[in-house]
């Protein structure tokens, strides 16, 4: 039995995790699937100080206060930033590091630093009209499948904009981790998810390449249960 602790990406919830979730514990594994602080189910806490500070604590709490172990840490997305975040703090804690069509940031970058100008511009923009948080953006431009889209453009929340702002603090601690896998949806064309592929690649990490929209847990959750009990 493994120990999975999944971690969603911008605007989503736990519940963008429920199917795998499903079939992981239908195979005897245990799974934990946190909302960070200020979205989903805890949109309700939302307010402008919320960074990724707080939401790699909402992980680090979970896997302290659940005495967790050998734990297999998902990040989808943005989700990418949170646990190359928690793995400085819960290196010894995890077996396991699979990044889902997520960020992979390099010591001090920020998301704004990553993605291209004019999605940079989108967020300075905001950010000069005082904005507190980022709208979420279409489940059709993520290319989720159609029969989830309606569903999923419902269930998303506005995600806090400093999480666009702040810079990671990383000493290596993710690349010190024993097993390394990097997930791409291809079916999502986009290039800092291309980038965190090569990234990936040229570290030797275990490689994926899924035929899918962004939100693979929606669109493969079979396929994505099954890759993850390979990695565990």
């Amino acid at each position: 039995m493994a120990t999975f602790v999944l971690v969603h990406g911008a605007w989503h919830g736990a519940w963008c995790w429920q199917r795998v979730a499903r079939l992981l514990r239908t195979d005897g594994h245990e799974v934990f699937t946190p909302t960070l602080t200020g979205v989903g189910e805890r949109s309700h806490l939302l307010n402008p100080s919320i960074n990724i500070d707080i939401h790699i604590l909402d992980i680090v709490n979970e896997m302290k206060w659940q005495e967790l172990r050998s734990v297999v840490l998902v990040g989808h997305s943005y989700g990418g930033m949170v646990v190359s975040g928690v793995a400085e703090k819960m290196e010894q804690a995890i077996a396991s590091l699979v990044m889902l069509d997520a960020f992979m940031p390099e010591d001090g970058q920020s998301v704004l630093d990553i993605i291209p100008p004019e999605m940079r511009e989108v967020v300075q923009v905001a950010i000069r009209s005082g904005a507190t948080t980022m709208p979420p953006r279409s489940a059709e431009l993520f290319n989720v499948n159609k029969d989830d889209r309606a569903w999923v453009d419902t269930q998303c929340t506005p995600q806090p904009i400093q999480c666009w702002l702040q810079k990671l603090s990383l000493t290596g601690a993710r690349e010190r981790i024993g097993k390394k896998t990097y997930v791409r949806a291809f079916g999502y064309a986009n290039p800092y998810f291309d980038a965190g592929l090569a990234s990936a690649r040229e570290r030797n990490w275990r490689i994926y390449e899924l035929p899918c929209g962004h939100d693979v847990m929606l669109d493969m959750p079979e396929r994505l249960a099954q890759i993850l009990q390979e990695v565990a």
